[in-house]
């Protein structure tokens, strides 16, 4: 039997290499402000659970969680991986303080500076609300969006708080304002919208094409028309063109919400003002608007709208046409009142039916003669002044209102009439007279014939003289 005998530097190895191993088994200690991965082991009532390979397991209050969300704890699921930041390596209960929100927030400084540079657009969701605006968690870094940089927030007449109802909204967002070191971030929701409408509305104005039709949605209503969201930019709905009746009321046609089809009027890009039409995105209606009437019909209509070259004018229906300067009377004219009237109901002659411009022709000219035989009357200028029963049926609340006007022109027409009358009257006294003067005191010399007559008499008398002596 042999004995066997190890040598001292192998007694040295072996005992390093067991101090190696008891030195891996050794937990590591934790340090405050570190940022280490963990696993959800649990969710609790006051947080979430974490592995992070410790001798205890950490705890993420819900307080620490803000940068998830309004609801964070729907935002973690059991075996899901977690950056934590260390708050407090051991608390008294022997457990580990971490945050996910600090975890999150030593980067989110760093890509929230790298924004407030570049100008960026980003989303973030709002998690909470004070009296002076909305909190958000961006990057999980807690950030500010002032009252006056939310876009529509305004308090409610009831007395309830606009901004609550706000909590848990994805809003699109710019950093204005950053401060590391007074741990200040202001957002804007206002200066974000701004900027994405305002590229947004570059984009379209590249891609709308005029003639094409686009379904947006109606953001405002005036006095004026209705302004429509085509997808980031507005474009505007004239009054005259938001129905075949231009007389209709934009707030009685539609609310702020509904969602329309519109025509491609035009695209001004200088101006970057798009102008929309939505009757004309529903030309059908027009054509069967336009089916109860022929080229030669001679019917009603109310004076809509007067410029320099005519008068629209709106037939029974309701559907409107155009009467040029040219067909309103049969002398030249400077301007259109010096025939008609807004308002005023006159009977016009149908004299072009354009169907592919959907338009009208129509006269008041060739129409009068007609017209006089229903019953119609005009002054000597031309103006209406009264109108038959059947045209008064037709627009009843404008006949009413137009009953004071039209009898004022009756008796203007009246008194100018007698005026006339009374003057040709004494043009022909005055005739009568001097032709009466004529017959008793033969004809009337005029100065030169009245001069020579004198001479001759002088003449004659120096001759009579002469032959005497």
């Amino acid at each position: 039997m042999t004995n066997q005998t190890t040598s001292p530097s192998a007694e040295i190895e072996d005992m390093a290499a067991l101090l190696e191993e008891s030195d891996v088994a050794e937990p590591r200690q934790l340090r405050r402000g570190e940022v280490v991965e963990g696993t959800v082991m649990g969710l609790e009532r006051d947080g979430v659970l974490v592995d992070i390979g410790f001798k205890s397991e950490g705890i993420v209050p819900q307080g620490e969680m803000h940068s998830m969300g309004a609801d964070p704890m729907s935002k973690v699921s059991v075996g899901e991986k977690i950056l934590v930041y260390v708050l407090q390596p051991e608390t008294a209960e022997g457990q580990v303080a971490l945050s996910i929100d600090r975890a999150r927030g030593e980067q989110g400084w760093r890509v929230l500076q790298d924004r407030f540079e570049a100008g960026e657009i980003f989303e973030a969701e709002v998690t909470g609300y004070n009296k002076g605006g909305l909190l958000a968690n961006v990057e999980g870094v807690n950030a500010f969006i002032p009252m006056s940089q939310v876009v529509g927030a305004k308090p409610g007449t009831d007395g309830t708080n606009p901004l609550s109802a706000q909590v848990g909204r994805n809003l699109r967002l710019k950093v204005i304002e950053i401060n590391r070191r007074r741990n200040r971030v202001i957002l804007s929701e206002r200066a974000a919208l701004q900027e994405w409408r305002a590229e947004q509305k570059d984009r379209l104005l590249d891609e709308l094409t005029e003639g094409e039709i686009r379904t947006g949605r109606i953001t405002s209503i005036r006095n004026f028309g209705v302004f429509v969201d085509l997808g980031g930019a507005d474009g505007l709905v004239h009054l005259s063109e938001l129905s075949w009746d231009r007389n209709a009321n934009p707030e009685d046609l539609f609310n702020v919400g509904d969602e329309v089809q519109v025509y491609v009027m035009k695209v001004d890009l200088e101006t970057k003002k798009i102008a929309l039409s939505i009757r004309r995105a529903s030309p059908e209606e027009w054509e069967q608007l336009i089916t109860r009437y022929q080229v030669g019909d001679v019917v009603p209509g109310v004076i809509t709208k007067l410029v320099a070259f005519g008068a629209f004018a709106r037939l029974p229906g309701p559907v409107e046409g155009l009467v040029h300067v040219s067909e309103l009377v049969d002398r030249r004219i400077g301007h259109p009142e010096e025939v008609v009237q807004e308002g005023d109901i006159v009977p016009l002659k149908i004299v072009r039916i354009e169907h592919d411009r959907h338009r009208l022709g129509l006269s008041l000219r060739e129409a009068r003669n007609e017209a006089l035989i229903r019953g119609w009357q005009f002054d000597a200028d031309g103006r209406a002044t009264e109108l038959p029963e059947d045209a008064a049926k037709s627009f009843p609340d404008e006949a009413a209102a137009l009953e004071a006007r039209y009898t004022e022109r009756a008796s203007q027409a009246a008194s100018e009439s007698a005026r006339r009358e009374q003057a040709a009257a004494a043009r022909q006294d005055e005739q009568q007279s001097r032709q009466a003067a004529m017959q008793d005191d033969g004809p009337v010399l005029t100065a030169m014939q009245a001069a020579m007559q004198q001479a001759q008499a002088d003449l004659a008398e120096r001759e009579e003289d002469s032959s005497d002596e």
